[in-house]
């Protein structure tokens, strides 16, 4: 009879006796121990005793069921953790017997018979099989049972994994194969039991002690051996795998990731979704750690991702400690919402289950739980359930919710819930409590929609005044027009925008014979050719017609007053507006027909087409007239033509033709031409030479401006020469400029004439100014090349004397006196200043202060300050435009408009009013626009070719 027991201690080494020796009342069939306590089941009863201590304790032993227990009933297994002593009964009761506190703590009732129980270490999670060979996970806290999916036939045991951080990890193994199953709890669906994979067991394998993941066995031999799981594979070495690998054992790695999923491995499933680097892997690792609450993680992956908004959903749950609360939101972010629900009814914060109702637009359970959780939200509530309603075409039930959304209390809130009152009651046929309500608020958007509805059902006179009261002129205004309502339409048509609506209006006057109105409308809605129309045919008012297509350029309507004045005979206004309508052909013929031709061509401008130019040159060709044929010939772009014709215009033509034909041979780049109309300026076809502006004009024209050049200096001589000082100033300032636009260098003459005669132009303005010393200096420049004014060579003698004398350059004023008085000039001089003159050479006073001196702008030498020679460096300064003295370096400015340098204190003061003209350009110059040049060119306008425009 197998009823004895000896129980050893495997820390007394030097001791063979055994610890406890005890004989039972029955053969011994199962026996657990923990640290102080044994248990033996034996004849469907269990011993619970100490195994050490005080046989006085009256918690030394204890036998189940006994005397103090009700329990009557065989027990047909048993286990024993650190805190519990676990059974099962015949008829399928499951005890929990609590050693500390010596009482049984749970009890729970299963449909049958307990054959086997499988406890983890705590006794806290707990598997049993029953007698139908069906293997249960039970939770004692809330006798939760979930039956464990694909068990293996004749199970022979069931072992917890003993790592901490794997204890939901468990396996349930027979000869022939282990399964893995894990067992989860605090997640948003609730606790389940997953098979995560199914690993062969060696023949006489017996599987002792798992831990994290590997599986200790004892084999027939008793050696101990480590057994890998198939559902821990691919674990370990990951950082090993190379492409060509992680391509192979693909399908292996997906299983790996998923099983990583399953046993919460998340730093594995993280490398292994990393490797496989597939977004729906990242999505299920996602959905997982929502479904296990691991925000942090979750918040890790989404940002991976990139779905930035379940990141940003997350972050507002990182601090919360309300689990209850978190899963439900877990739960909503995974679109569980009835559980969500549930979950938020459990935790701190219902309304949140009210909240998500709302946003999901759930109303009819949104309205339930605002009657549970919060009624005041039950007005608010039905105001949005009645918008979804309004939406969808329920409009009883929307019309029955809006009123249920009245509070009297929040003002904005009930008119956004009369407003829906007032839509509702019109679409319900009650439109006059609609049309009141809706003039009751005066909101022009619920006028709007309210006219909007009632237009839809045909009901103008309520729509149109409603449009009217928002505001909305252009729809009220359509709406009276279909109700037929014209004397409205007239009160609101100052605030109508649309021209349809005028336009429309203005038929209906037309046809009731209100011509005026009409035109009015019609200039309203921009139909000008109605206007013209009715004030042509009906008000007998040609000049508003005139006006309007003056005005508007309007082709048809231009038309219809050139066939008006056609009739009336005045051809040329005919003309005029035939060309306004583009009836260029017609207009053409009128002209010819009439004589009006030199009109026509007055009105088609520049605008016309090429053949329209050719048409008007060969008309004047037939009436013998070459300066016209030439003009338009010219306008047409046949240049051959217009300069055969231009040649031979009569005498009195013959400056304007040669402007034409000038332009006319720059825009046709032939050689032919231009030989042709140099000959007929060198006089070789008429005998006649034309004067030499016409040569520099061909010479700019064709841009050979060094031939201008050389011509404007002619040009310049010749009026230099006749006393046209200012002409020749100005004709070589513009050569001067074309030059250097385009950076070809400047003749040295063109230079020296140049200034002689901006010296000159400037001995007035110094005068005018007052300032004799200025003048003086300038006149004794030009009166030092008076060989280049032979035509008044006296003036300027006598006026250089004068302002010398009023200077104090007395010694200058005798050397030009003296001179004046030889016998070629002397009878010349003016009465006025002859004994004036004679004094002074009679009584000469050669006194003469020496004049002041600045440094050379180029090597900084002194010279006196009119001459434009540098005696060390040899260079011919750049001069003022304004004093004619030679520049400073430190004091340079530019004139705005043609870049000539001035001296910047000078030419400040002498623009300061802000209407003074550039003394060499004659442009206006506004002192804002001077600056001072810090690094001038210093030969820019002297001849060098440069950058400037």
């Amino acid at each position: 009879m197998n009823n004895r027991v000896w129980i050893y201690s495997l820390t007394e080494t030097k001791s063979s006796e055994p610890l406890l020796e005890r004989e039972y009342l029955g053969t011994v069939s199962e026996m657990y121990m923990n640290g102080d306590y044994a248990a033996v089941l034996f004849e469907k009863k269990i011993q619970l005793h100490m195994i050490e201590g005080d046989s006085d304790n009256d918690r030394d032993s204890r036998l189940f069921p006994d005397k103090d227990t009700d329990i009557d009933d065989d027990i047909t297994c048993c286990s024993l953790t650190s805190d519990f002593l676990i059974f099962g009964t015949q008829r399928g009761n499951i005890h929990y017997f609590f050693i500390e506190d010596w009482k049984f703590v749970n009890e729970y009732r299963h449909t049958c018979t307990i054959s086997k129980m499988f406890p983890d270490h705590s006794g806290t999670k707990l598997v049993f099989l029953d007698e139908k060979l069906d293997g249960y996970s039970y939770n004692p806290v809330n006798d939760e049972l979930f039956k464990l999916p694909d068990l293996p036939s004749r199970v022979t045991g069931v072992i917890w994994d003993s790592c901490q951080s794997d204890s939901h990890v468990l396996i349930v193994f027979n000869e022939e194969v282990v399964v893995t199953y894990t067992l989860h709890r605090d997640i948003v669906t609730g606790e389940q039991v997953q098979c995560v994979g199914e690993t062969k067991l060696p023949y006489g394998y017996r599987p002792l002690i798992l831990y994290a993941g590997e599986l200790k066995c004892q084999t027939q031999s008793g050696k101990l051996v480590n057994l890998a799981l198939t559902s821990h594979a691919y674990f370990g070495n990951l950082n090993d795998l190379t492409p060509e690998e992680i391509y192979i054992y693909q399908a292996q790695l997906i299983e790996a990731f998923h099983n990583a999923c399953m046993l919460k491995r998340y730093n594995e499933a993280w490398k292994l979704a990393e490797l496989l680097n597939h977004t729906e892997h990242w999505l299920h690792l996602g959905k997982t750690l929502l479904n296990h609450l691991e925000v942090q993680l979750a918040m890790r992956v989404y940002r991976r991702i990139g779905d930035a908004a379940i990141v940003l959903s997350l972050q507002g749950l990182q601090h919360i400690e309300d689990r209850k609360l978190v899963a439900g939101h877990m739960a909503l972010l995974c679109d569980q919402f009835d559980y969500s629900q549930q979950l938020f009814l459990e935790s701190s914060q219902p309304l949140k289950a009210l909240e998500m109702r709302r946003d999901l637009l759930q109303w009819n359970q949104a309205l339930q739980l605002a009657k549970s959780l919060d009624p005041q939200q039950i007005p608010f509530v039905s105001k949005e359930y009645a918008q979804q309603l309004e939406f969808t075409g329920d409009w009883a039930n929307a019309l029955i919710h809006y009123e249920k959304g009245i509070t009297k209390m929040h003002e904005e809130h009930d008119n956004t819930c009369k407003g829906g009152i007032a839509r509702m009651s019109i679409r319900m046929g009650d439109i006059r409590r609609g049309v009141n309500l809706a003039l009751e608020l005066s909101n022009r958007l619920l006028c709007k929609e309210c006219a909007a509805i009632l237009e839809a059902i045909k009901q103008f006179p309520e729509a149109a005044m409603l449009y009217e009261k928002g505001n909305n002129y252009d729809k009220a205004a359509q709406v009276y027009m279909k109700a037929r309502n014209w004397s409205k339409v007239a009160e609101i048509l100052p605030n109508i925008t649309s021209p349809k609506i005028y336009i429309q209006y203005a038929k209906n006057r037309e046809h009731e014979g209100k011509f005026k109105e009409a035109a009015n409308a019609y200039e309203a809605g921009k139909d000008y050719d109605s206007v013209i129309r009715i004030n042509l045919d009906h008000l007998k008012n040609p000049k508003e017609a005139v006006r309007i297509v003056q005005e508007t350029q309007s082709v048809e309507g231009a038309r219809v007053v050139a066939k008006f004045f056609q009739n009336l005979g005045d051809y040329a206004s005919a003309i005029q507006f035939l060309v306004v309508s583009k009836c260029n052909a017609e207009a053409f013929a009128l002209a010819e027909e009439h004589n009006q031709m030199s009109q026509y061509a007055d009105i088609i401008g520049d605008d016309a087409t090429p053949e329209d130019y050719i048409a008007i040159a060969k008309h004047y060709e037939s009436h013998g007239k070459p300066m016209q044929c030439g003009n338009f010939f010219f306008k047409a772009g046949d240049y051959a033509k217009a300069l055969h014709y231009l040649i031979r215009v009569p005498p009195n033509d013959v400056d304007a033709a040669l402007d034409i034909a000038i332009e006319a041979v720059g825009k046709a780049h032939k050689d032919s031409l231009t030989h042709q109309l140099i000959d007929y300026l060198m006089g070789e076809i008429d005998g006649v030479p034309k004067a030499a502006r016409y040569l520099f004009n061909l010479y700019m024209s064709l841009q050979q401006y060094r031939e201008a050049a050389r011509t404007a200096i002619i040009i310049a001589k010749e009026d230099q020469a006749a006393g046209s000082y200012r002409t020749a100033h100005d004709v070589l300032f513009e050569m001067y400029q074309n030059l250097l636009k385009h950076k070809i260098k400047i003749p040295n003459e063109m230079v020296h004439n140049l200034m002689l005669l901006h010296s000159y132009i400037l001995v007035k303005l110094h005068v005018k100014r007052g300032d004799h010393m200025k003048a003086a200096r300038m006149l004794i420049r030009v009166a030092s090349n008076i060989s280049k004014f032979p035509s008044h060579i006296a003036q300027i003698l006598t006026s250089t004397v004068v302002e010398c004398y009023r200077s104090g350059l007395r010694a200058s004023a005798f050397s030009y006196a003296a001179m004046l008085l030889r016998p070629e000039y002397r009878s010349q001089i003016d009465p006025k200043w002859k004994k004036k003159i004679e004094q002074i050479v009679r009584k000469p006073d050669k006194s003469e202060e020496e004049e002041p001196t600045d440094p050379c702008p180029q090597c900084g030498a002194l010279l006196p300050q009119s001459t434009l020679e540098c005696g060390e460096c040899k260079n011919t300064l750049p001069y003022c435009i304004v004093t004619g003295r030679h520049m400073l370096k430190e004091d340079w400015c530019e004139c705005p408009h043609c870049s000539w340098p001035a001296l910047y204190s000078v030419f400040r003061e002498f623009v300061a009013n802000g209407e003074t003209p550039c003394p060499i350009c004659g442009e206006v110059v506004n002192p804002q626009q001077l600056s001072v040049v810090q690094e001038p060119n210093l030969y820019a306008k002297l001849g060098e070719p440069t950058n400037e425009g």
